[in-house]
């Protein structure tokens, strides 16, 4: 069976070469730009030629839209910022030659953190569904943490996906302040309150369950900057709702 890669970009020319070379073996790439100002699309058309460029959706919009230009059987979705192992991708051809039997597979992701793989504070496994049968499967709209919706069973490979997804304590913290906003309109949209504790609390709760009871302690000063660095995002998504409430 066909495997088409599906990948959506913005401003990743630092990281894509790396990704799509570890999908270069697929019978299909197809990557979708939300109008880059770097070198994202040259460097895409080294490895493929479907490759389209529109404004930007959002997270599940976009990628469903890739989804839509794929023609393969099966779809691997992946982020500019993941890798395909060797390991994996035998994993994924077994999948392939047997055509299924399920309708979906979630796989193991390791994140990367200053360089090295974060093994605790519950950021491992890190399962993410991101191979599945076309025409079963569709992207949940979210405002953010967008997921797909598979129609039928899912089943997990073993082999683990790469993910560079922090290069920096400055792209992390500015990923947190835009993710929060996202995550706080969701919340209100829902009917979500907050009260003036839970500042302290909910920040408190998180940075204790990374470092502590899921031992984030152990990956050193990455663990400890993490568990850190996810309270304070805890804390901005938390303060941005009850500034809301109070008309601010």
């Amino acid at each position: 069976m066909r495997l088409s890669v599906a990948v959506i970009t913005w401003n990743e020319e630092e990281r894509l070469r790396a990704c799509l070379e570890s999908v270069a073996w697929a019978d299909e790439i197809v990557v979708v730009d939300a109008e880059s100002t770097d070198k994202t699309v040259h460097i895409a058309r080294e490895f493929t030629d479907r490759i389209w460029v529109r404004p930007w959706p959002g997270f599940a919009a976009q990628k469903n839209f890739a989804l839509d230009q794929t023609t393969g059987e099966w779809v691997l979705a992946l982020d500019a910022d993941e890798r395909v192992t060797a390991e994996l991708r035998a994993e994924i051809q077994d999948v392939l030659d047997a055509g299924g039997p399920v309708e979906g597979y979630a796989v193991p992701r390791k994140n990367f953190f200053w360089g090295a793989w974060v093994r605790h504070g519950g950021l491992y496994p890190d399962w993410q569904l991101r191979l599945f049968r076309r025409g079963r499967s569709r992207f949940v709209e979210h405002a953010i943490h967008e997921s797909v919706e598979v129609r039928g069973a899912v089943g997990r490979l073993t082999h683990p996906l790469l993910h560079e997804s922090y290069r920096s304590l400055e792209e992390f913290v500015q990923r947190s302040n835009r993710y929060s906003t996202l995550a706080a309109q969701q919340w209100l949209a829902r009917g979500g309150r907050v009260r003036g504790v839970e500042l302290i609390l909910r920040p408190l709760g998180r940075f204790t369950l990374m470092y502590l009871l899921k031992r984030g302690f152990l990956d050193g000063w990455r663990g400890f900057v993490l568990a850190f660095l996810y309270a304070h995002y805890v804390f901005l998504r938390t303060a941005k709702v009850w500034e809301f409430q109070r008309g601010k």
